[in-house]
Protein backbone atom coordinates (compact mmCIF):
# COMPACT_ATOMS: atom_id res chain seq x y z
CA UNK A 1 0.00 0.00 0.00
CA UNK A 2 2.73 2.63 0.93
CA UNK A 3 6.32 1.88 -0.49
CA UNK A 4 9.85 4.32 0.96
CA UNK A 5 12.43 2.97 -1.09
CA UNK A 6 15.19 4.62 0.25
CA UNK A 7 14.34 7.89 1.15
CA UNK A 8 15.96 10.68 2.26
CA UNK A 9 14.80 14.30 3.16
CA UNK A 10 17.21 17.20 3.15
CA UNK A 11 16.75 21.03 3.27
CA UNK A 12 18.55 24.05 2.38
CA UNK A 13 20.97 25.43 5.12
CA UNK A 14 22.79 28.32 5.73
CA UNK A 15 25.67 29.22 3.25
CA UNK A 16 28.69 26.39 4.19
CA UNK A 17 31.39 29.42 3.10
CA UNK A 18 32.81 27.76 0.36
CA UNK A 19 30.65 29.28 -2.36
CA UNK A 20 27.78 26.51 -1.80
CA UNK A 21 24.77 26.29 0.95
CA UNK A 22 25.10 23.20 3.43
CA UNK A 23 22.15 21.22 3.41
CA UNK A 24 20.46 20.11 6.28
CA UNK A 25 19.38 16.09 6.53
CA UNK A 26 16.11 15.60 8.24
CA UNK A 27 15.22 11.80 7.07
CA UNK A 28 17.68 8.98 5.28
CA UNK A 29 17.55 5.32 4.95
CA UNK A 30 13.60 5.04 4.76
CA UNK A 31 13.69 1.99 3.45
CA UNK A 32 9.92 -0.51 4.13
CA UNK A 33 6.57 -1.32 2.85
CA UNK A 34 3.17 -1.00 4.73
CA UNK A 35 0.48 -3.61 4.09
CA UNK A 36 -3.39 -2.60 3.66
CA UNK A 37 -5.14 -2.98 6.63
CA UNK A 38 -2.23 -1.70 9.50
CA UNK A 39 -1.92 0.97 11.84
CA UNK A 40 1.64 1.88 12.09
CA UNK A 41 2.81 3.99 15.07
CA UNK A 42 5.82 6.92 14.07
CA UNK A 43 8.07 6.93 17.42
CA UNK A 44 10.81 9.40 17.84
CA UNK A 45 12.20 12.23 19.31
CA UNK A 46 11.09 15.57 19.08
CA UNK A 47 12.32 17.35 16.20
CA UNK A 48 13.48 13.91 14.54
CA UNK A 49 11.63 14.34 11.88
CA UNK A 50 8.45 12.36 12.26
CA UNK A 51 6.13 15.24 10.71
CA UNK A 52 8.06 14.90 7.76
CA UNK A 53 7.86 11.35 6.66
CA UNK A 54 4.53 11.75 7.36
CA UNK A 55 3.93 14.52 4.49
CA UNK A 56 6.19 12.06 2.12
CA UNK A 57 2.96 9.84 2.07
CA UNK A 58 0.54 12.53 0.66
CA UNK A 59 2.87 14.42 -1.38
CA UNK A 60 3.60 17.43 0.78
CA UNK A 61 7.01 16.61 0.78
CA UNK A 62 8.55 17.29 -1.79
CA UNK A 63 5.51 19.78 -3.64
CA UNK A 64 4.92 22.01 -0.75
CA UNK A 65 7.79 21.55 1.77
CA UNK A 66 10.54 23.23 -0.05
CA UNK A 67 12.81 20.09 0.57
CA UNK A 68 14.66 17.78 -1.23
CA UNK A 69 13.09 14.08 -1.60
CA UNK A 70 15.85 11.64 -2.41
CA UNK A 71 14.71 7.73 -2.99
CA UNK A 72 11.12 6.98 -4.21
CA UNK A 73 7.78 6.86 -2.02
CA UNK A 74 4.96 4.60 -3.83
CA UNK A 75 1.76 4.94 -2.75
CA UNK A 76 -0.54 2.28 -4.12
CA UNK A 77 1.54 2.67 -7.00
CA UNK A 78 1.64 6.17 -7.45
CA UNK A 79 4.92 8.12 -6.92
CA UNK A 80 4.70 11.14 -5.04
CA UNK A 81 7.21 12.79 -7.00
CA UNK A 82 4.82 12.86 -10.14
CA UNK A 83 1.77 13.32 -8.20
CA UNK A 84 0.89 16.38 -5.89
CA UNK A 85 -1.20 15.99 -3.03
CA UNK A 86 -4.63 17.01 -4.98
CA UNK A 87 -3.39 14.11 -7.15
CA UNK A 88 -3.43 11.82 -4.11
CA UNK A 89 -6.83 13.38 -2.10
CA UNK A 90 -8.85 10.24 -3.14
CA UNK A 91 -6.30 7.87 -1.55
CA UNK A 92 -4.92 9.66 1.14
CA UNK A 93 -6.42 11.75 3.99
CA UNK A 94 -4.26 14.02 6.17
CA UNK A 95 -5.79 15.02 9.71
CA UNK A 96 -3.39 18.19 11.14
CA UNK A 97 -2.42 17.96 14.53
CA UNK A 98 -5.40 21.27 15.16
CA UNK A 99 -8.09 19.99 13.59
CA UNK A 100 -9.64 23.76 14.82
CA UNK A 101 -6.99 24.89 11.97
CA UNK A 102 -8.57 22.82 9.38
CA UNK A 103 -12.32 23.18 9.77
CA UNK A 104 -13.65 25.70 6.85
CA UNK A 105 -17.63 25.73 7.74
CA UNK A 106 -19.67 25.91 10.51
CA UNK A 107 -21.42 22.72 11.39
CA UNK A 108 -20.35 18.98 11.77
CA UNK A 109 -22.67 17.59 8.62
CA UNK A 110 -21.39 20.64 6.39
CA UNK A 111 -17.92 19.95 6.89
CA UNK A 112 -17.96 16.06 6.21
CA UNK A 113 -19.93 17.14 3.20
CA UNK A 114 -17.04 20.08 2.32
CA UNK A 115 -14.73 17.54 0.88
CA UNK A 116 -16.67 15.87 -1.19
CA UNK A 117 -17.99 18.53 -2.51
CA UNK A 118 -14.55 20.11 -3.82
CA UNK A 119 -13.88 17.05 -4.94
CA UNK A 120 -17.51 16.77 -7.64
CA UNK A 121 -18.99 13.91 -6.00
CA UNK A 122 -22.08 13.44 -7.06
CA UNK A 123 -25.15 14.36 -4.60
CA UNK A 124 -26.20 10.77 -4.06
CA UNK A 125 -23.38 9.12 -2.93
CA UNK A 126 -22.45 12.11 -0.92
CA UNK A 127 -25.70 11.69 1.10
CA UNK A 128 -24.57 8.24 1.71
CA UNK A 129 -21.01 8.84 2.76
CA UNK A 130 -21.99 11.38 5.51
CA UNK A 131 -24.63 8.85 7.12
CA UNK A 132 -21.92 6.17 6.94
CA UNK A 133 -19.36 8.32 8.72
CA UNK A 134 -21.24 9.90 11.09
CA UNK A 135 -22.76 6.48 11.87
CA UNK A 136 -18.97 4.73 12.11
CA UNK A 137 -17.41 8.04 14.11
CA UNK A 138 -20.12 8.01 16.59
CA UNK A 139 -21.37 11.44 15.51
CA UNK A 140 -24.76 11.18 14.20
CA UNK A 141 -26.25 12.94 17.60
CA UNK A 142 -24.28 16.51 17.23
CA UNK A 143 -24.61 16.44 13.24
CA UNK A 144 -26.17 20.07 13.24
CA UNK A 145 -23.69 21.44 16.71
CA UNK A 146 -21.99 24.33 15.62
CA UNK A 147 -18.00 22.74 15.30
CA UNK A 148 -16.99 25.48 17.95
CA UNK A 149 -20.14 23.76 20.64
CA UNK A 150 -17.83 20.49 20.63
CA UNK A 151 -15.64 19.01 22.56
CA UNK A 152 -12.03 17.83 21.85
CA UNK A 153 -12.24 15.02 20.98
CA UNK A 154 -15.46 15.20 18.98
CA UNK A 155 -13.74 17.55 16.54
CA UNK A 156 -10.86 15.60 16.28
CA UNK A 157 -13.36 13.04 15.17
CA UNK A 158 -15.13 15.70 12.69
CA UNK A 159 -11.49 16.31 11.08
CA UNK A 160 -11.13 12.31 10.59
CA UNK A 161 -14.27 12.19 9.24
CA UNK A 162 -14.28 15.23 7.22
CA UNK A 163 -10.74 13.75 5.47
CA UNK A 164 -12.47 9.37 5.71
CA UNK A 165 -16.01 10.50 3.87
CA UNK A 166 -13.93 11.14 0.35
CA UNK A 167 -13.30 7.29 0.62
CA UNK A 168 -8.99 7.57 1.17
CA UNK A 169 -8.13 4.14 2.36
CA UNK A 170 -5.27 5.60 3.96
CA UNK A 171 -5.18 7.98 7.23
CA UNK A 172 -2.43 9.85 8.06
CA UNK A 173 -2.23 11.19 11.72
CA UNK A 174 0.04 13.66 13.05
CA UNK A 175 -0.41 14.07 16.88
CA UNK A 176 -3.65 13.23 17.31
CA UNK A 177 -4.56 13.31 21.01
CA UNK A 178 -1.95 16.00 21.57
CA UNK A 179 -4.62 18.60 22.78
CA UNK A 180 -6.93 16.24 24.08
CA UNK A 181 -8.04 14.79 27.44
CA UNK A 182 -7.69 11.25 28.41
CA UNK A 183 -11.31 10.22 27.98
CA UNK A 184 -11.34 11.98 24.60
CA UNK A 185 -8.08 10.81 23.18
CA UNK A 186 -9.17 7.35 24.28
CA UNK A 187 -12.09 7.89 21.89
CA UNK A 188 -10.37 9.09 19.03
CA UNK A 189 -8.08 5.93 19.36
CA UNK A 190 -10.71 3.47 19.28
CA UNK A 191 -12.27 5.26 16.55
CA UNK A 192 -9.07 4.59 14.42
CA UNK A 193 -8.63 1.13 15.90
CA UNK A 194 -12.09 0.28 14.59
CA UNK A 195 -10.85 1.46 11.31
CA UNK A 196 -8.48 -0.52 10.65
CA UNK A 197 -10.14 -3.53 12.18
CA UNK A 198 -13.66 -3.09 10.19
CA UNK A 199 -12.95 -0.98 6.85
CA UNK A 200 -9.26 -1.74 6.72
CA UNK A 201 -7.70 1.66 6.76
CA UNK A 202 -4.26 1.84 6.76
CA UNK A 203 -3.29 4.22 9.26
CA UNK A 204 -0.23 5.90 10.08
CA UNK A 205 -0.01 8.05 13.05
CA UNK A 206 2.70 9.98 14.89
CA UNK A 207 2.25 10.76 18.61
CA UNK A 208 4.65 11.74 21.52
CA UNK A 209 2.20 10.39 24.14
CA UNK A 210 2.80 6.67 23.34
CA UNK A 211 0.99 5.19 26.76
CA UNK A 212 -2.06 6.00 24.92
CA UNK A 213 -1.74 4.21 21.59
CA UNK A 214 1.31 1.86 21.44
CA UNK A 215 -0.99 -1.29 22.72
CA UNK A 216 -3.21 -0.40 19.27
CA UNK A 217 -0.21 -0.48 17.00
CA UNK A 218 0.36 -3.25 14.57
CA UNK A 219 3.87 -2.08 13.41
CA UNK A 220 6.39 0.60 14.56
CA UNK A 221 8.83 2.63 12.93
CA UNK A 222 11.64 4.57 15.38
CA UNK A 223 13.02 7.82 14.14
CA UNK A 224 16.29 9.24 15.17
CA UNK A 225 19.53 10.83 14.80
CA UNK A 226 17.95 11.25 11.04
CA UNK A 227 17.73 7.68 10.33
CA UNK A 228 14.76 5.76 10.21
CA UNK A 229 14.35 2.00 11.11
CA UNK A 230 11.95 -0.81 8.60
CA UNK A 231 8.66 -2.33 10.54
CA UNK A 232 8.95 -3.73 13.61
CA UNK A 233 7.01 -5.38 16.13
CA UNK A 234 5.53 -2.72 18.81
CA UNK A 235 6.86 -5.17 21.66
CA UNK A 236 10.74 -5.54 19.84
CA UNK A 237 10.84 -1.52 19.08
CA UNK A 238 9.46 -0.95 22.45
CA UNK A 239 12.81 -3.08 24.34
CA UNK A 240 15.45 -0.89 22.19
CA UNK A 241 13.30 2.81 21.99
CA UNK A 242 15.32 5.53 23.99
CA UNK A 243 11.78 6.64 23.89
CA UNK A 244 8.86 4.50 25.67
CA UNK A 245 5.81 4.98 27.90
CA UNK A 246 5.90 4.67 31.98
CA UNK A 247 4.68 0.86 31.01
CA UNK A 248 7.51 -0.15 29.04
CA UNK A 249 9.76 1.59 31.87
CA UNK A 250 8.26 -0.67 34.64
CA UNK A 251 8.49 -3.59 32.52
CA UNK A 252 12.22 -2.61 31.52
CA UNK A 253 13.34 -2.07 35.09
CA UNK A 254 11.48 -5.34 36.56
CA UNK A 255 13.26 -7.58 34.01
CA UNK A 256 9.58 -8.65 32.88
CA UNK A 257 9.50 -11.08 29.77
CA UNK A 258 7.64 -10.62 27.84
CA UNK A 259 7.57 -6.75 27.46
CA UNK A 260 3.90 -5.38 28.33
CA UNK A 261 2.23 -2.84 25.99
CA UNK A 262 -1.21 -2.42 27.83
CA UNK A 263 -1.48 -1.51 31.46
CA UNK A 264 -3.85 -4.70 31.47
CA UNK A 265 -0.90 -7.12 30.66
CA UNK A 266 1.32 -5.02 32.92
CA UNK A 267 -1.28 -5.84 35.70
CA UNK A 268 -0.88 -9.43 34.71
CA UNK A 269 2.92 -9.88 35.20
CA UNK A 270 2.33 -7.35 38.45
CA UNK A 271 0.19 -10.09 40.31
CA UNK A 272 3.45 -10.88 42.20
CA UNK A 273 4.39 -7.21 42.82
CA UNK A 274 1.42 -6.00 44.38
CA UNK A 275 1.33 -9.43 47.03
CA UNK A 276 4.90 -8.38 47.97
CA UNK A 277 4.38 -4.60 48.56
CA UNK A 278 2.77 -4.41 51.16
CA UNK A 279 0.04 -1.11 50.76
CA UNK A 280 1.43 1.24 53.41
CA UNK A 281 0.61 4.99 52.28
CA UNK A 282 3.29 6.66 50.08
CA UNK A 283 4.70 10.02 52.28
CA UNK A 284 2.74 12.58 50.85
CA UNK A 285 5.04 15.44 48.99
CA UNK A 286 5.51 18.31 50.60
CA UNK A 287 2.95 20.67 51.49
CA UNK A 288 2.77 24.51 51.24
CA UNK A 289 1.23 24.60 54.91
CA UNK A 290 2.84 27.90 56.25
CA UNK A 291 4.31 29.33 52.97
CA UNK A 292 3.27 32.84 51.45
CA UNK A 293 0.60 32.64 49.12
CA UNK A 294 2.32 33.88 45.58
CA UNK A 295 -1.60 34.21 44.16
CA UNK A 296 -4.93 34.22 45.62
CA UNK A 297 -8.46 33.49 43.45
CA UNK A 298 -11.39 34.18 45.43
CA UNK A 299 -15.15 33.62 44.38
CA UNK A 300 -14.31 33.69 40.47
CA UNK A 301 -16.55 33.86 37.74
CA UNK A 302 -16.04 33.80 34.36
CA UNK A 303 -17.50 34.31 30.93
CA UNK A 304 -16.64 33.95 27.54
CA UNK A 305 -18.44 33.81 24.17
CA UNK A 306 -21.90 34.31 26.45
CA UNK A 307 -20.90 30.80 28.23
CA UNK A 308 -19.93 30.44 31.90
CA UNK A 309 -16.41 29.48 31.33
CA UNK A 310 -15.56 29.14 35.51
CA UNK A 311 -17.85 29.59 38.57
CA UNK A 312 -17.17 30.11 42.09
CA UNK A 313 -13.69 29.16 42.25
CA UNK A 314 -11.30 29.86 45.18
CA UNK A 315 -7.49 28.98 44.99
CA UNK A 316 -4.36 30.05 47.05
CA UNK A 317 -1.32 29.14 45.34
CA UNK A 318 1.68 29.04 47.67
CA UNK A 319 5.38 29.30 46.82
CA UNK A 320 7.07 26.26 46.08
CA UNK A 321 4.01 24.62 44.82
CA UNK A 322 3.61 22.74 41.84
CA UNK A 323 -0.52 22.68 40.87
CA UNK A 324 -1.93 20.43 38.45
CA UNK A 325 -4.81 21.80 36.74
CA UNK A 326 -6.79 18.72 34.74
CA UNK A 327 -10.11 18.35 33.32
CA UNK A 328 -12.23 17.32 30.07
CA UNK A 329 -11.13 19.61 27.09
CA UNK A 330 -13.41 22.99 27.59
CA UNK A 331 -13.33 22.38 31.68
CA UNK A 332 -12.19 26.14 32.07
CA UNK A 333 -8.27 25.45 32.57
CA UNK A 334 -7.20 27.78 29.80
CA UNK A 335 -9.53 30.37 31.20
CA UNK A 336 -8.36 29.87 34.61
CA UNK A 337 -4.22 30.45 33.94
CA UNK A 338 -5.32 33.38 31.59
CA UNK A 339 -7.21 34.69 34.66
CA UNK A 340 -4.45 35.01 36.73
CA UNK A 341 -2.56 37.04 34.34
CA UNK A 342 -5.05 39.30 33.75
CA UNK A 343 -6.53 38.47 30.01
CA UNK A 344 -9.83 37.55 30.62
CA UNK A 345 -12.31 39.83 32.46
CA UNK A 346 -14.13 38.76 36.00
CA UNK A 347 -17.77 38.47 36.38
CA UNK A 348 -17.26 37.48 40.10
CA UNK A 349 -14.96 37.77 42.45
CA UNK A 350 -10.83 38.83 42.36
CA UNK A 351 -7.33 37.88 41.15
CA UNK A 352 -4.58 38.51 42.96
CA UNK A 353 -0.92 38.69 42.65
CA UNK A 354 0.69 39.48 45.98
CA UNK A 355 -1.01 42.86 46.03
CA UNK A 356 -1.65 43.54 42.27
CA UNK A 357 -4.62 43.14 40.24
CA UNK A 358 -3.45 41.92 36.68
CA UNK A 359 -6.60 42.89 35.37
CA UNK A 360 -5.60 46.76 36.50
CA UNK A 361 -1.76 46.18 35.83
CA UNK A 362 0.38 47.07 32.57
CA UNK A 363 1.97 43.69 31.18
CA UNK A 364 5.02 44.85 32.02
CA UNK A 365 4.07 44.74 36.22
CA UNK A 366 2.09 41.50 35.60
CA UNK A 367 5.34 39.59 33.77
CA UNK A 368 7.74 40.62 36.97
CA UNK A 369 4.68 38.43 38.99
CA UNK A 370 3.33 35.73 36.63
CA UNK A 371 4.88 34.36 33.59
CA UNK A 372 2.82 32.54 30.96
CA UNK A 373 3.55 30.18 27.87
CA UNK A 374 0.14 30.04 26.19
CA UNK A 375 -1.18 26.48 24.71
CA UNK A 376 -0.07 28.13 21.55
CA UNK A 377 3.82 28.76 21.99
CA UNK A 378 3.96 30.77 18.40
CA UNK A 379 1.80 33.38 19.88
CA UNK A 380 5.02 34.92 22.25
CA UNK A 381 7.74 34.07 19.34
CA UNK A 382 8.01 37.20 17.20
CA UNK A 383 11.85 36.72 15.92
CA UNK A 384 13.29 35.37 12.68
CA UNK A 385 15.40 33.12 14.62
CA UNK A 386 16.30 31.25 17.36
CA UNK A 387 19.00 33.14 18.48
CA UNK A 388 17.32 36.23 18.50
CA UNK A 389 14.59 35.09 20.40
CA UNK A 390 16.46 34.12 23.07
CA UNK A 391 18.81 37.36 22.92
CA UNK A 392 15.13 39.44 22.64
CA UNK A 393 14.32 37.59 26.38
CA UNK A 394 17.46 38.43 27.50
CA UNK A 395 17.15 41.95 26.77
CA UNK A 396 13.69 42.00 27.82
CA UNK A 397 14.47 40.78 31.23
CA UNK A 398 17.69 42.64 32.00
CA UNK A 399 19.37 39.19 32.39
CA UNK A 400 23.10 38.38 31.51
CA UNK A 401 23.31 37.14 28.01
CA UNK A 402 23.22 33.49 27.39
CA UNK A 403 20.71 32.98 30.25
CA UNK A 404 17.65 31.72 28.15
CA UNK A 405 19.91 29.91 25.58
CA UNK A 406 21.36 27.95 28.46
CA UNK A 407 17.44 27.57 29.71
CA UNK A 408 16.59 26.30 26.28
CA UNK A 409 19.71 23.94 26.25
CA UNK A 410 18.68 21.93 29.58
CA UNK A 411 14.98 21.05 28.13
CA UNK A 412 15.90 20.79 24.54
CA UNK A 413 19.52 20.42 23.90
CA UNK A 414 21.54 21.42 20.11
CA UNK A 415 18.52 23.01 18.68
CA UNK A 416 19.49 25.09 15.74
CA UNK A 417 19.74 28.98 16.57
CA UNK A 418 19.63 29.69 12.95
CA UNK A 419 15.73 27.94 12.42
CA UNK A 420 13.19 30.23 12.21
CA UNK A 421 10.37 29.45 15.07
CA UNK A 422 7.74 28.67 12.37
CA UNK A 423 9.88 26.18 11.01
CA UNK A 424 10.00 24.04 14.20
CA UNK A 425 8.21 21.58 15.42
CA UNK A 426 5.61 21.76 17.52
CA UNK A 427 7.57 20.19 20.85
CA UNK A 428 10.56 22.48 19.73
CA UNK A 429 8.26 25.62 19.73
CA UNK A 430 6.83 24.62 23.31
CA UNK A 431 10.37 24.04 24.26
CA UNK A 432 11.80 27.71 23.38
CA UNK A 433 8.60 29.29 24.18
CA UNK A 434 9.16 27.50 28.00
CA UNK A 435 12.88 28.71 27.39
CA UNK A 436 12.18 32.23 27.01
CA UNK A 437 9.34 32.17 30.07
CA UNK A 438 11.09 30.17 32.20
CA UNK A 439 14.69 32.42 31.80
CA UNK A 440 13.38 35.41 34.17
CA UNK A 441 12.26 32.72 36.86
CA UNK A 442 8.93 34.75 37.37
CA UNK A 443 7.55 34.02 41.07
CA UNK A 444 3.99 32.59 39.17
CA UNK A 445 4.95 30.14 36.44
CA UNK A 446 1.77 29.25 34.65
CA UNK A 447 2.18 26.65 31.61
CA UNK A 448 -1.21 25.68 29.37
CA UNK A 449 -0.20 22.27 28.08
CA UNK A 450 3.51 22.35 28.38
CA UNK A 451 4.21 19.07 27.28
CA UNK A 452 2.10 19.37 23.85
CA UNK A 453 4.71 17.91 21.44
CA UNK A 454 7.44 17.43 23.52
CA UNK A 455 9.01 13.42 24.14
CA UNK A 456 9.52 12.18 27.31
CA UNK A 457 13.29 12.76 27.72
CA UNK A 458 12.01 16.37 26.94
CA UNK A 459 9.49 15.99 29.37
CA UNK A 460 12.61 14.79 32.06
CA UNK A 461 14.36 17.81 31.36
CA UNK A 462 11.26 20.32 32.00
CA UNK A 463 10.70 18.09 35.35
CA UNK A 464 13.64 19.21 36.19
CA UNK A 465 14.07 22.46 35.53
CA UNK A 466 10.55 23.16 37.31
CA UNK A 467 11.75 20.99 40.52
CA UNK A 468 14.33 23.69 40.66
CA UNK A 469 11.94 26.29 40.30
CA UNK A 470 9.91 25.31 42.96
CA UNK A 471 12.51 24.34 45.19
CA UNK A 472 13.66 28.00 44.94
CA UNK A 473 10.19 29.35 46.07
CA UNK A 474 8.30 29.90 42.99
CA UNK A 475 5.08 29.04 42.21
CA UNK A 476 4.12 26.89 38.84
CA UNK A 477 0.62 26.01 37.86
CA UNK A 478 0.26 23.54 35.04
CA UNK A 479 -2.93 22.73 32.84
CA UNK A 480 -2.15 19.71 31.68
CA UNK A 481 -3.92 16.29 29.93
CA UNK A 482 -0.82 14.55 30.63
CA UNK A 483 -1.32 12.68 33.52
CA UNK A 484 2.26 11.71 33.45
CA UNK A 485 4.24 14.76 33.77
CA UNK A 486 1.22 15.49 36.54
CA UNK A 487 2.29 12.00 38.67
CA UNK A 488 5.86 13.04 38.29
CA UNK A 489 5.99 16.50 39.43
CA UNK A 490 2.62 18.20 41.12
CA UNK A 491 2.32 18.35 44.69
CA UNK A 492 -1.26 18.99 44.30
CA UNK A 493 -3.87 18.49 42.11
CA UNK A 494 -7.50 20.70 40.98
CA UNK A 495 -9.77 18.89 39.01
CA UNK A 496 -12.17 21.11 37.36
CA UNK A 497 -15.45 20.33 35.54
CA UNK A 498 -17.84 22.25 33.54
CA UNK A 499 -15.74 25.49 35.29
CA UNK A 500 -16.05 24.22 38.90
CA UNK A 501 -13.73 22.50 41.34
CA UNK A 502 -14.10 18.72 42.07
CA UNK A 503 -11.64 17.62 43.35
CA UNK A 504 -8.78 20.23 45.03
CA UNK A 505 -5.63 17.85 46.90
CA UNK A 506 -2.63 15.81 47.26
CA UNK A 507 -1.49 15.21 43.91
CA UNK A 508 -1.23 10.99 45.40
CA UNK A 509 -4.69 11.64 46.54
CA UNK A 510 -6.42 12.98 43.39
CA UNK A 511 -4.56 11.08 40.98
CA UNK A 512 -4.78 7.33 42.16
CA UNK A 513 -8.95 7.40 43.08
CA UNK A 514 -9.45 9.12 39.38
CA UNK A 515 -10.17 6.43 36.34
CA UNK A 516 -10.23 9.24 33.78
CA UNK A 517 -6.76 10.87 34.97
CA UNK A 518 -4.77 8.14 37.14
CA UNK A 519 -1.39 7.50 35.93
CA UNK A 520 -0.67 4.10 34.04
CA UNK A 521 1.88 2.73 37.03
CA UNK A 522 -1.35 3.94 39.63
CA UNK A 523 -3.50 1.19 37.19
CA UNK A 524 -1.07 -1.21 37.15
CA UNK A 525 -0.27 -1.23 40.79
CA UNK A 526 -3.60 -0.31 42.17
CA UNK A 527 -4.25 -1.20 45.19
CA UNK A 528 -0.51 0.02 45.97
CA UNK A 529 -0.66 3.74 46.76
CA UNK A 530 2.61 4.47 43.74
CA UNK A 531 2.16 7.42 40.79
CA UNK A 532 5.95 6.49 39.18
CA UNK A 533 7.86 4.29 37.96
CA UNK A 534 10.62 5.45 40.58
CA UNK A 535 8.56 5.31 43.49
CA UNK A 536 7.64 1.55 42.53
CA UNK A 537 11.53 0.74 42.44
CA UNK A 538 12.33 2.14 45.22
CA UNK A 539 9.37 0.45 47.50
CA UNK A 540 10.70 -3.01 45.74
CA UNK A 541 14.53 -1.97 46.58
CA UNK A 542 13.54 -1.67 50.42
CA UNK A 543 11.72 -4.79 50.11
CA UNK A 544 14.51 -7.13 48.78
Amino acid sequence: MIEFDDVAVSYAGESSGRGGAASRLVLSGASFTVPEGELVLVVGPTGSGKSTLLRCVNGLVPHFSGGTLHGRVLVDGRDTRDHRPRDLADLVGFVVQDPVSSFVTDTVEEEIAYGMEAMGVPASAMRRRVEETLDVLGLADVRHRPLADLSGGQQQRVAIGAVLAAGPRILVLDEPTSALDPVAAEEVLATLQRLVHDLGITVLVAEHRLERVIHHADRVVLLGDGRVSGLLDPADAMRHSPIYPPVIALGRELGWSPLPLSVRDARRQARALRDTLRPDPVPAPPTVTGSSPIARVTGLGVRRGGAVALRHVDLTIGSGEVLAVMGRNGAGKSTLLASLVGQVPAVTGRVRLGDLDPRRATPAQVVRRAGMVPQDASMILYAESVAAELAGADADFGLAAGTASAVLDRIAPRLDREQHPRDLSEGQRVALALAVILASGPSLVLLDEPTRGLDYAAKRRLVEVLHELAGAGHAVVLATHDVELAAELATRVVILADGEVVADGPAATVLSGSPAFAPQVAKIVHPLPFLTVDEVVAAVGEAS
